[in-house]
């Protein structure tokens, strides 16, 4: 189930290439979430955070990314279905996506886009905005089409809103193989982060660890100056 060719990159993500601490991060953090189940390896992860602005959507993206330049095939669900942003980072149309295949407003073929400078690499949109974003994420359409898109690809990753704001992400939670909680070193709210963890394990969800994001290249020492080397 491969879509046709199309769709075009904004080069905001064209590529995780060469030597920087965020190229190297993303790439590490792909390392360990594949040494993390060798023998029953990671197929479908979801990404969220305790509050929006913590950068979830664009660790989701640059993960995916890091998977599909590996030589994974990989697929980026936009599965915030309430503030959707993958379609503009990465320079894609949003008039198809999730919530259209869902609401059996087209085939999942017409709604995937292929990213150009990024070989391995799909994108499937949130789609118009629905009124009943749970309901959708949860329905048997929705479970039918996640175990296709795990069966299909090498990798699937799901950018979803913070647990503790809406039920979207805990109805997807469970139907994952793992979970990673983003953390803003600088907008992080430690409370929010906790709740947002309690929530997600109420539900039964596999925690796979959290990502520091928004550490400044200051505070890193060695390593800032390392890859200003380079």
């Amino acid at each position: 189930m491969r879509p046709p060719q199309r769709g075009t990159d904004s080069g905001v993500l064209a590529g995780l290439q060469g030597y920087s601490p965020s190229v190297e991060a993303y790439r590490l953090v792909r390392t360990n979430l594949q040494f993390l189940a060798v023998d029953n390896p990671l197929r479908s992860i979801m990404i969220t955070s305790g509050l929006p602005g913590e950068g979830k959507s664009l660790t989701a993206a640059n993960l995916a990314v890091s998977f599909a330049s590996a030589g994974k095939t990989t697929v980026l669900v936009d599965a915030d279905l309430r503030r959707p942003v993958q379609s503009s980072l990465f320079g894609l149309p949003n008039v198809y996506g999730l919530s259209a295949v869902l609401a059996g407003s087209c085939t999942l073929n017409e709604a995937l886009q292929s990213v150009p400078r990024a070989k391995n690499l799909w994108v499937l949109p949130a789609g118009p905005t629905p009124p009943n974003p749970a309901e959708l994420l949860g329905s048997r359409r929705a479970q039918e089409l996640f175990t296709g898109l795990t069966n299909d690809y090498d990798v699937v990753i799901y950018d979803t809103p913070p647990p503790v704001m809406v039920a979207d992400p805990l109805v997807l939670a469970p139907q994952v193989d793992g979970v990673i909680l983003v953390v803003s070193a600088q907008n992080s709210d430690y409370v929010q982060s906790q709740k947002a963890k309690e929530a997600l394990e109420k539900v039964g969800a596999r925690i796979l660890g959290a990502v520091l994001n928004d550490v400044p290249l200051k505070q890193m020492g060695y390593y800032a100056r390392y890859y200003r080397r380079r």
